[in-house]
């Protein structure tokens, strides 16, 4: 039986009653940052609108650390708002 091309790059399967399931695994995320309400908010705004999006970041390990960028960008917008002085500085949203 020729190998799958999983089974050429090193991928292995494990059985499981009657079926083989890929070894796979989601790279591990440092989680430094809490993320705070307006991360939480664009959070549930991708699962429920953007859901291939949502799924690209949360599979690539870059779905904690993205929300924690819109979290503080959200939170500076906030803060230079209540303050008078809303200046857009280069704010990035994916979506």
């Amino acid at each position: 039986m020729t190998k799958t091309i999983f089974e050429e790059m090193g991928g292995t399967y494990r059985q499981v009653g009657d079926y083989l399931l890929p070894n796979i695994t989601v790279p591990a995320e440092e989680e430094i940052e809490p993320i705070g309400l307006w991360g939480k908010r664009h959070a549930r705004h991708l699962k429920e609108h953007y859901k291939v999006l949502y799924m690209n970041l949360l599979t690539s390990g870059k779905l904690h650390s993205y929300l924690a960028e819109v979290d503080k960008q959200a939170e500076d917008m906030v803060l230079c708002q209540d303050f008078g002085q809303l200046k857009y500085k280069n704010f990035q949203f994916l979506v």
